[in-house]
């Protein structure tokens, strides 16, 4: 019957996922991260290609608190685990053994953030990023693991981020964010402290760069940047002249890179309209002899976390699918041979219950066709379903076809689900993602007006039940949608969206807000944030004209579990303190039942 489903919320809400691998140095076990017990934590196996099932994996951390990663030192099984309390994302590292015992805390300062860059080449020292100085900014610090404090290697009121040390240990590279779409990549002799920009000053269009990878000679690395083009692609940058050249010039965003320890082998993912492609290269004899290698055949899907084994035999990843929770699998490049190393619980629902999405297109109010994925319930006709549109966070980001519980849920309780990346998504080249800036913050809006729209004339929806749901960044976005387009929504979902930006404009650190609110140049050439800057007026000034029902959930501090890893910058996060009424009488129901 329409609005129940076979499997209670609670169920969906307990699949399970493991993510993060990592080779221990020998190769013979594999780290992750994963939330079996309720919390993410970390856990062993043993790398086992030859078993028919997973095998029994080891758990090693037990704080009842999440962990954000775990790295295997160089040559030691002791791992650098780094994890918050509370969902504070105020950092702390601690050193772990690979078999449990031994747990010492590195940091223990509670309100302050530890980012780790990684360890020395012999394993003796590691480096992180901190903002101990000042919560608005990050110094990079070196500690060794004879006890003694760590050591402060490089100060600047900015927000800088530990990398990678150099082959010879001598050096460090180390990144600086200077606004949502540039970063710039520096050198730092350890000796000196003296610190090398490697990349140019940027003022205009998009110049990331990401993932730096180390050549074995220490000659530069291979990274990915948007400096100059559309598209996030393959480079290669000296370090010695801070010439990059780029490798590659595909019409889509290469995401991650992955260099093999001897530098011979190297592991590239590439993000095609939100799918996962995998492509790895023996690179012995310079790239531009490269050899294209075998690899494995999976599911159309996402993966991430790609790290091979120390002797570039064995890449290991996460993989999931939008009907399959992530899992760590392991590719054996020599023996073409690919094996799941984890198997996550399901929450007691057959896999075969998930739904997979079409990718479609529909207009919007320009001409331009916007990409959704689209949900429908299994064995029931695309015909006047009621459908929930679901808008991703952000903004700055994409949906991609990945294991979501609550869209799974709202999919086999018999609603479709349209889950749009309109314009201002990553994802599809830095000219759609600047569609929304300043002042044409709106047109994003106006996209979630036309999926409605698509959705009534193409028959899949009943024009009359048609949600909208988001969260954070995607709660603003409905509390736009139904206050700007009020006639179009038979209902709302808000979760700890913003409904005033002017507050978190005044109030919240700049690092945490700089990628949602665009800085407006004036006249003398500075900048300023202004409360026009967004193009919209606060939602609650605008929920007079709402006629749907909406629900609104606000906490007094966002306890986001997005991984902080490559985030330095988050430091605080600001209160929200909006209020949204939860609106009118209408009866109009999604389902024939209570949308509460």
């Amino acid at each position: 019957m329409m609005g129940t489903n076979r499997y209670a919320f609670e169920r969906y809400l307990n699949v399970r996922t493991a993510r993060d691998p990592n080779f221990s140095p020998d190769g013979r076990r594999l780290s992750f991260i994963t939330d079996i017990t309720g919390v993410a934590e970390v856990w062993t196996v043993p790398v086992t290609p030859a078993s028919e099932a997973p095998s029994w994996p080891h758990q090693i951390t037990f704080r009842g608190e999440r962990s954000d990663s775990a790295t295997y030192a160089p040559a030691a099984p002791v791992l650098l685990v780094a994890g918050d309390a509370g969902g504070a994302e105020r950092t702390q590292l601690y050193l772990v053994s690979d078999d449990g015992v031994t747990f010492t805390p590195l940091t223990d300062q509670p309100d302050v953030i530890h980012t780790f860059g990684s360890w020395s080449p012999d394993g003796h020292r590691l480096c992180y990023a901190s903002n101990r100085r000042d919560p608005r900014y990050f110094d990079l610090y070196e500690q060794t693991l004879d006890g003694t404090p760590p050591r402060l290697i490089y100060q600047d009121d900015s927000t800088n981020g530990a990398l990678h040390y150099a082959p010879d240990g001598r050096r460090l590279l180390f990144g600086r964010v200077e606004s949502n779409t540039r970063n710039a990549l520096f050198l730092l002799d350890l000796n000196s402290g003296t610190a090398q920009r490697l990349t140019p000053e940027t003022t205009g269009g998009p110049a990331h760069h990401l993932a730096p990878q180390w050549a074995a000679d220490g000659s530069g690395c291979y990274l990915l940047s948007n400096r100059g083009r559309e598209f996030l692609s393959l480079a290669w940058l000296d370090v010695t002249s801070g010439e990059m050249t780029y490798l590659t010039d595909d019409q889509w965003d290469d995401e991650e890179v992955a260099l093999s320890h001897d530098g011979t082998r190297l592991a590239l993912l590439t993000n095609v309209e939100g799918y996962s492609r995998l492509s790895l290269f023996d690179i012995s004899r310079g790239w531009s002899e490269r050899q294209p290698l075998p690899v494995p055949e999976l599911p159309a899907g996402v993966m991430h976390e790609v790290t091979w084994s120390r002797d570039g035999a064995r890449l290991a990843f996460t993989y999931e699918a939008a009907d399959t929770n992530a899992d760590v699998w392991v590719w054996d490049a020599d023996e073409r041979v690919l094996w799941q190393a984890t198997q996550s619980a399901t929450g007691g629902i057959p896999r075969e219950h998930f739904v997979v999405p079409e990718l479609v297109h529909y207009p919007t109010f320009d001409g331009r066709q916007i990409p959704a994925f689209l949900f429908a319930p299994a064995g029931q006709e695309r015909h006047t379903l009621p459908v929930v549109v679901y808008v991703h966070g952000g903004p700055e980001s994409q949906l991609r076809p990945a294991f979501n519980p609550i869209l799974q849920y709202l999919v086999g309780a018999g609603y479709a689900v349209l889950a749009p990346n309109v314009r201002g998504s990553t994802g599809y080249g830095f000219t759609y993602q600047s569609l929304d800036d300043v002042r044409l913050r709106m047109d994003s809006v106006a996209d979630l007006r036309h999926a409605a729209l698509w959705l009534g004339k193409s028959g899949v929806a009943d024009p009359s039940r048609i949600a909208v749901f988001g969260r954070s960044y995607g709660g603003f976005m409905v509390l736009a949608a139904v206050t700007t387009y009020p006639e179009i929504w038979a209902a709302g979902v808000d979760i700890v969206g913003i409904a005033n930006w002017v507050p978190l404009a005044t109030s919240a650190l700049p690092a945490t807000t700089g990628h949602v609110i665009r800085k407006v140049p004036v006249a003398d050439g500075t900048q300023t944030t202004t409360r026009s800057s967004t193009g919209v007026r606060p939602c609650s000034a605008r929920s007079a004209a709402l006629r749907g029902r909406l629900i609104s959930t606000q906490t007094s501090r966002s306890r986001s579990s997005a991984r902080t890893r490559s985030r330095p910058a988050c430091a605080k996060r600001c209160k929200t303190t909006s209020s949204v009424a939860t609106v009118s009488n209408s009866s109009t129901s999604l389902a024939g039942s209570s949308w509460s």
